[in-house]
C-alpha cells in the first residue's frame, strides 16, 4: 500500500455480515445451478452465499493477479472443471463469487472463461466495476482492502498521526 491510499480494514464479523448481505441480493436473481469462487479471497464469501443460496456444486478457479501488495499480470493457476462448464454449456445457471473487483483483470480473465454466468463481489471498486453484475459496497480506487485473513490484532496508531 502506497502512502496516499486510504486503509479500510474489514474484521471476520463486518465481512461475514457483507458476505450474507451479497446472497440476501443474489435471492433476487433466481436460483443457481452451481457456484465458482476465485481462490483465494472468493473462497470465504462463496461458502457464505452457497450456503445461504443451498447451492451444492461448489468450484474454484485459481488466478493470481497480486504480488503481496502490488498488481501484476492476470496468471490461471487452476481452470474451472469440466462438470462446471458443462453446466454452463448445457444452460445452467452459474455464480462467480470473489471478494472485491479492482482493476477488473481478474473478473474479465475469469468472465472470459464462463461469458454467461452472473458475476458477484463483496467489495468493488470503480475501474472494475461494470465487469459484475451484482455487488455490496463500492470503495475508492485509491482504497486498500485488508481483510481478516490479512490483519492481526495489533496497536492503531490515531488518524490524525498523533499520539495518544
Amino acid at each position: 500500500m502506497s502512502d496516499n491510499q486510504k486503509s479500510f480494514p474489514v474484521s471476520w464479523d463486518q465481512f461475514h455480515r457483507d458476505s450474507r448481505a451479497l446472497a440476501w441480493r443474489l435471492m433476487g436473481q433466481g436460483g443457481f445451478d452451481a457456484v465458482v469462487a476465485i481462490a483465494r479471497g472468493g473462497l470465504v464469501p462463496a461458502a457464505i452465499v452457497a450456503r445461504e443460496l443451498n447451492i451444492r456444486v461448489v468450484e474454484t478457479v485459481a488466478v493470481k493477479s497480486y504480488d503481496h501488495q502490488a498488481q501484476g499480470q492476470v496468471q490461471v493457476l487452476k481452470q474451472i472443471s469440466k462438470p462446471v462448464l458443462d453446466v454452463a454449456a448445457n444452460g445452467g445457471r452459474v455464480l462467480i463469487v470473489d471478494d472485491l473487483v479492482d482493476t477488473g483483470a481478474t473478473a474479465r480473465a475469469v468472465r472470459d472463461m464462463l461469458p454467461g454466468a452472473h458475476f458477484a463481489t463483496v467489495y468493488a471498486k470503480p475501474k472494475g466495476r461494470e465487469m459484475v453484475d451484482t455487488f455490496i459496497t463500492e470503495v475508492s480506487q485509491d482504497t486498500w482492502i485488508f481483510f481478516p485473513w490479512d490483519l492481526d490484532v495489533a496497536y492503531a496508531a490515531p488518524i490524525s498521526g498523533g499520539t495518544d
